[in-house]
Order: structure tokens, then sequence, then C-alpha cells
């Protein structure tokens, strides 16, 4: 019977919350600033976060949603460009100019050319260029 150990003492209650806080006027102000602080501190970072994110991460992804949306489209319409000039050149090949491929060259080409000139006639001169 002498070799079983001896049970530990009981565990003490745990204190009530203001056994252990110090008794003077600022006590309620004391326990209400050490008690808020995380809470203050993870708001401030999360306010920190959100607004970074605002300042820096939402332009970022605008700008790169449309230069990835700008280069679609624009190889989208350089392709549909090609393809609808050598369905008119075959076209007018076989069926207005009777196997000339020169002459339905010609027509596309000076086509292009015109679509350009008017392109041209439409732009506009840069402020420095029109005060000379």
């Amino acid at each position: 019977m002498d070799d079983q150990p001896t049970p530990a003492p009981p565990l003490s209650p745990v204190p009530a919350p203001d056994e252990g806080a110090p008794s003077t006027p600022f006590a309620p102000a004391y326990t209400a600033m050490v008690g808020d602080w995380p809470t203050k501190a993870t708001d401030a970072v999360e306010t920190l976060v959100a607004v970074l994110r605002d300042k820096t991460v939402r332009p970022a992804t605008l700008v790169a949603r449309a230069l990835i949306f700008g280069i679609i489209i624009f190889a989208a319409a350089v392709t549909v460009v090609t393809l609808l000039s050598i369905a008119l050149i075959r076209l007018l090949t076989v069926y207005v100019f009777n196997g000339r491929v020169w002459a339905a060259d010609l027509l596309v080409g000076a086509l292009f050319v015109v679509v350009g000139l008017v392109a041209w006639s439409k732009r506009s001169t840069p402020p420095a260029e029109a005060a000379r």
C-alpha cells in the first residue's frame, strides 16, 4: 500500500476578474485600455490593408484587364480584317475579274488606300504643332 503515490492537492479556484486588477481610481480605464488594444490594433491593420488594396491592387488589376482585353481585341480585329480581305480577293478573282488576280489585288489595295486616307484626314494635330 505504500507503493501508491499520494493524490495531488485539489486545484485552487480561478480568481474572479476583479481580484487581480489594481485598486486605484484608474482601474476601469486601465482594464478597458488593456482589454481593448488588440481589437483596435486589428481594426487599424485591417483598415490599412483595405486602403492599400484600394490604392494599389485595384488600379493594377484594372490596367492589367484593359491591357489583356485590348490585346485580345486587337488580335481578333487583325484576324478578321485579314480573312475578309482574303475572301474579298478570292470572290473578286473568281466572279468579277474572271481569274485575273492582279485586278482583284489592285481593287482591294485601292480600297485600303482610300480607308487609310480617310483615317489620315480625321486625325487631330497635337497642341504643340497647332501653335506653329
